[in-house]
């Protein structure tokens, strides 16, 4: 049995580019979709991006490192976002997220080193009522307590 012939990096960007290529603004939905496919922008799509829409490689960078949804290295295995927004932050979530940082060992925007848990830190996530707010891949937790937090952070569970 032969396996099919897998698409480089480069020919799966330049797909990506093709199809997004006539939008208003093209490069921020080809960056999202490049995040959709690889899970993280990889700075080797950087020059290709570039080419490709005929910017510089510099205002590619830019775009990439001025957003903070753009990742430039593969997440965890899962992630885990703490809301930094006033009202989450009004009860509790500074405590919730020195309690993270300390019990992964990482900071925001980091991976463990086992590759486990990304830890991020997002500015609302539309859940103000009941902060401090947690969302974990694609599950929102609110009133978040210190405990139940140590069981989110459990990538066993």
């Amino acid at each position: 049995m032969t396996s099919l012939p897998t698409r480089s990096l480069e020919d799966q960007v330049r797909s990506i580019v093709a199809e997004h290529r006539d939008k208003r603004g093209a490069l921020l939905p080809i960056l999202h979709a490049v995040m959709e496919d690889l899970g993280y922008v990889d700075p080797a799509v950087i020059p290709i991006l570039a080419d490709e829409l005929n910017l510089s490689r510099a205002d590619v960078h830019g775009v990439v490192t001025f957003y903070h949804d753009f990742r430039q290295t593969l997440p965890g295995r899962r992630t885990v976002r703490i809301c930094r927004a006033e009202a989450c932050q009004a009860v509790g979530a500074a405590k919730l997220a020195d309690q993270a940082q300390a019990r992964l060992g990482v900071a925001f925007g980091e991976t463990t080193e086992d590759g486990a848990v990304t830890l991020e830190q997002v500015f609302c996530l539309g859940n103000c009522a009941i902060g401090p707010s947690v969302q974990v891949d694609d599950r929102l937790y609110g009133r978040v307590s210190p405990q139940q937090l140590d069981r989110l952070l459990d990538v066993n569970a």
